[in-house]
């Protein structure tokens, strides 16, 4: 029997859930809903060309796959399709565990990487900035952020949101968790009459998200919840001279 990701989209037979059309937007809401209700199955989702399946164990949303993507990779392109064919398969489990998070916590952050998406997609001016002859590459810059004691992760953008030197998932993700910061942080600065960012900060007990304010880009770092994060900070603004 050809696996379910090759198999056509057929009518609902006995012993299988609901199938029918739906908008890729109304996708998330699926995912959620069927997560707060203890499911565990299969869910699939059909464009006419590919299949993309999202599995659930006791309602935890444990596994997707895509073609040859898995995790939440593979979540975030299926949340990107305009529209497709939903069933339902009670019952039909995987071994893989490519996801870890709470359901509301992966459809947040998938949604924040979509928007990065999008903002990356809009056109922008033709026109060059100029970059100073001495100026730091992009990859010197992360990997002397990198050297810092506690920095998992990196990423360099500029201030309209375009990554700089890394195409990985990963830095998809650190990025658009670092626009959402910097929408949040210019929501709240005429609040609070604080003027430009210099910097945000979301200390957590296991990881922290810094984004730095610089003259021309953004940089957002992960770093791990044993290092306090002023002092990430504080060395990060010693090793490039920057000042508050």
């Amino acid at each position: 029997m050809a696996p379910l990701s090759e198999q056509p989209e057929q009518p609902d037979r006995a012993g299988e859930g609901f199938g029918g059309a739906i908008r890729g937007h109304e996708l998330a809401a699926q995912i959620q809903s069927h997560s707060d209700h203890q499911f565990t199955g299969c869910l699939s989702f059909h464009d006419g060309e590919s299949t993309g399946l999202v599995f659930f164990r006791a309602g935890a949303v444990v596994h997707a796959e895509l073609g040859d993507r898995s995790g939440e990779e593979a979540l975030c392109d299926l949340l990107e399709w305009p529209q497709g064919y939903i069933r339902l398969h009670p019952g039909l489990t995987s071994t893989d565990t490519t996801l870890q998070k709470p359901c509301r916590r992966l459809i947040q952050d998938a949604n924040c990487i979509l928007e990065f998406r999008r903002d990356s997609r809009r056109e922008r001016p033709q026109e060059a900035v100029p970059v100073p002859e001495k100026a730091l590459k992009a990859s010197e810059i992360i990997e002397k952020v990198k050297a810092v004691p506690g920095v998992l992760y990196a990423v360099l953008q500029t201030l309209d949101g375009q990554r700089m030197g890394d195409a990985s998932f990963e830095g998809e993700v650190l990025a658009g968790q670092g626009s959402f910061l910097a929408m949040v942080a210019a929501q709240l600065s005429p609040v609070f009459q604080a003027g430009d960012m210099v910097c945000a900060v979301v200390e957590g007990a296991s990881r922290h998200l810094l984004l730095l304010g610089l003259k021309q880009h953004l940089l957002c770092v992960l770093a791990s919840g044993e290092h306090p994060a002023g002092a990430v900070e504080a060395q990060i603004r010693q090793a490039f001279a920057l000042n508050r």
